[in-house]
């Protein structure tokens, strides 16, 4: 008797054994799709192995109910690397191997091209005069849009081709694409931006290494990092290869996918949120068979299955938007280092701002480091100011020096772009009579007034309202604004420059479909023009006009509790301030600020994103935070506030009685930063180690005594493998 070991996408550890049968079993192999029972239904799981081995008895297993495959779903390689992250970020292996398929084959569908069903005129159709279909309009109409090739079904209804069906004038037709091979067609828009000396030297290192090797590009904001992606792939696509290209957000990088488009004569698929279920497949499919050249998409699409990769690259490799922060909480640019290793091939690390991990892998010589210090063309860094307001007036957070060199810039023809990364019209509605504070009431938090859609809306867990006629405690009508947004930015600007366009991008002004789009297009078209938003403004945009950026408010970041946050307010800072002078004209960033002595300030300012990096480097050594230690975060949460800080200090408990290594610290439990979100209470324990590997064994040890205790049944729990956010 074989038994199949099925991993199931349950939150739960363990496999599940299943008998093969007679006809089953000369076609079952690890890593096809199963149709099995469990409970009083059926699911769709993976078999993980095959063999004779079971604790069970014959008549307690069930057996496989359908074989789903012909072959194994995933590649040999992809097969590994997932069943690897599954051990490492100790999540079940089921929900891992699912989360990785399209959601058509998670639901069972055949890995493979669906027909495509069609409409064609029969014989008879092509014969038929259109006369005699006279009484009927609908119908004449649709053999004529036949007849002259001009058929747009979604013009007709369903009624009309059944009834020139009924007369056998049209049939329905199945056909199934064939593989197609773009390499003998492939070429390259000759075309090209002349490099300078250091991205030529760049392109020229990575093309002479073919096998697996980290390289981080570290290049200035404007200094043609895409430029030097795009000379590599040349390379890597004229050895009839593939390439995986990660973004942090795809409806961020319209321009980037435009020049990937023009550069090569190649089949290019995008990854993105706009697809329906059908075209993911189909992307998934069409790389699986060597179909596509390039694949650009955000963190889930490091799971594409390739013919044949022959490169990876992660643009903007510090975007905490790699890191999946709910689920199996995965961080994408790690994971496809993994990847590249074992497909060996190359990895590009792109960002002008690298994560203090990445530097610190560039420093131990991990990684290769490629820098491109100079601005691409004749572009040269912009002026940077840091402007003291103390005792300045402020309206809508902006004061009358910032205001003066607005004008000033936009007098001249100009662009400006101010940064805000608060959306909304204020962060409080205040009455101003009881001193009333509008919360969300599952969250504890205020809320957001949006001026605009006159709601106040959750900004932790989305929830909204109408805003009140009046205070629901003591009933006066004197409500007020507390603070300022992005949308009162931008409704300030337009009263003082009512003839200058104004565009806000944030994610309430962007959330349709086409709208960053729009809004950049308009941007790209010149003159005068006042750009506001939050930081969807620092990812990757190139704004040849914009010669001024004004850094509204940034004193929160100064003084977090969170050991990361002045590490991501640099690098915020340093891309935002990088969207200034990228072409000939000249740019300044003035920063507004209440503690213009701050030493990350004048740090970021006078020396520079590295110069602040290698700083905070030492400081975190010499107090033993990552990278140079390594952490795990265990969250729980319960709405009666009392479940989960027992758990976790069960938790606590059993670590302290079954380990005697002094080099764990333990912090917590306690509660997280934001208390209660959804009307769930949140607690965490911290685990840090300096040895990866013992925390790791810890860690199987802890969840294999976890499953069978009675006070996680039920319990919302979690494990953060390597957390980059502690809310």
């Amino acid at each position: 008797m074989l038994i199949a070991h099925v991993a199931l996408p349950v939150p739960l550890h363990s496999l599940f054994d299943y008998q093969i049968s007679d006809d089953l079993i000369s076609r079952a192999r690890a890593g096809m799709r199963v149709k099995v029972p469990f409970g009083a239904r059926h699911m769709i799981g993976m078999i993980v192995s095959i063999d004779d081995k079971t604790q069970f008895k014959p008549e307690q297993l069930k057996s496989v109910t359908d074989l789903l495959d012909d072959k194994p779903i995933f590649t040999a390689k992809l097969w590994q690397l997932l069943q690897w992250a599954a051990g490492y970020y100790h999540y079940p292996l089921g929900e891992v191997l699912f989360h990785a398929l399209p959601i058509l084959l998670r639901q069972g569908r055949p890995a493979s091209r669906a027909p495509i069903t069609h409409w064609q005129l029969t014989e008879l159709g092509k014969s038929t005069e259109l006369a005699s279909l006279k009484r009927s309009v609908k119908q004449q109409q649709l053999l004529q849009a036949f007849l002259q090739n001009n058929l747009e079904p979604k013009e007709h209804d369903s009624t009309t081709f059944n009834a020139l069906k009924k007369k056998q004038l049209i049939e329905q037709v199945s056909t199934t694409l064939e593989v197609t091979d773009w390499r003998p067609d492939f070429s390259v828009n000759p075309t090209r931006i002349i490099l300078n000396n250091q991205q030529k030297k760049a392109i020229d290192r990575i093309n002479q290494e073919a096998q697996f090797t980290t390289w981080l590009l570290e290049g200035v904001t404007g200094s043609g990092k895409t430029e030097v992606y795009l000379t590599v792939l040349e390379n890597v696509l004229a050895q009839g290869k593939q390439a995986l290209v990660l973004v942090p957000e795809i409806g961020l990088t319209p321009q980037t996918i435009a020049r990937f488009k023009q550069r090569f004569n190649a089949p290019i698929d995008i990854l993105h949120s706009g697809l329906n279920d059908s075209e993911r497949l189909n992307v998934w499919l069409r790389s699986q068979q060597g179909e596509n050249a390039i694949v650009i998409g955000t963190r889930s699409a490091l799971f594409t299955p390739f013919a044949d990769l022959g490169m990876i690259i992660i643009d903007e490799e510090h975007d905490s938007s790699y890191k999946q922060q709910e689920g199996w909480r995965y961080h994408a640019r790690d994971l496809a280092i993994v990847r590249a290793k074992q497909e060996n091939i190359p990895i590009i690390l792109g960002s002008a701002t690298p994560s203090l991990e990445t530097l610190n892998n560039a420093e131990q010589n991990r990684y290769q480091l490629l820098e491109l210090t100079e601005r691409a063309g004749d572009a040269q860094l912009a002026r940077q100011h840091i402007l003291d307001i103390k005792g300045l007036s402020l309206t809508a957070g902006l004061s009358q020096p910032l205001i003066q060199q607005i004008r000033q810039h936009l007098d001249q023809n100009n662009q400006v772009m101010l940064f805000l990364n608060r959306r909304g019209f204020s962060p409080l509605l205040v009455c101003h009579d009881c001193g009333w504070i509008a919360e969300c009431p599952r969250c504890d938090r205020p809320y957001t007034y949006h001026q605009k859609q006159q709601r106040l809306v959750c900004h932790h867990c989305d929830s909204a309202r109408q805003v009140p006629p009046q205070c629901p405690k003591c009933g006066s009508t004197h409500l007020v604004s507390v603070g300022f947004g992005t949308e009162q930015l931008e409704q300030q600007l337009q009263q003082l420059f009512p003839t200058i366009p104004v565009s806000r991008i944030d994610r309430d002004s962007t959330s349709k479909k086409g709208a960053l789009e729009g809004y950049l297009n308009a941007i790209q078209q010149g003159g005068a023009h006042l750009l506001v938003g939050t930081q969807i403004l620092a990812k990757g945009h190139h704004f040849p006009n914009v010669t001024l950026v004004g850094i509204v408010d940034v004193d929160g970041a100064l003084f977090s509790t969170d050991f990361r946050a002045t590490e991501r307010f640099a690098q915020i800072y340093t891309q935002v301030s990088g969207r200034a002078g990228r072409e000939k004209k000249a740019g300044e960033v003035i920063l507004q600020t209440y503690h213009p002595d701050h030493p990350l300030l004048t740090t970021l300012l006078k020396q520079g994103y590295n110069a602040f990096a290698k700083q905070t480097l030492q400081e975190r050594q010499l107090t033993c935070l990552p990278p140079f230690s390594y952490q795990m975060l265990i969250r729980a949460a319960d709405k009666n506030n009392r479940r989960a800080p027992e758990f976790l200090q069960k938790i606590y408990d059993w670590l302290k009685a079954n380990t005697s290594d002094s080099n764990l610290w333990l912090i917590g439990p306690m509660p997280a930063p934001q208390p209660r979100k959804a009307s769930y209470y949140r607690w965490q324990l911290l685990l840090q180690h300096q040895n990866r590997r013992a925390l790791q064994l810890m860690m199987e040890q802890l969840i294999g005594q976890i499953e069978f205790w009675p006070e996680a049944k039920g319990m919302r729990w979690s494990i953060d493998v390597d957390p980059i956010e502690s809310y």
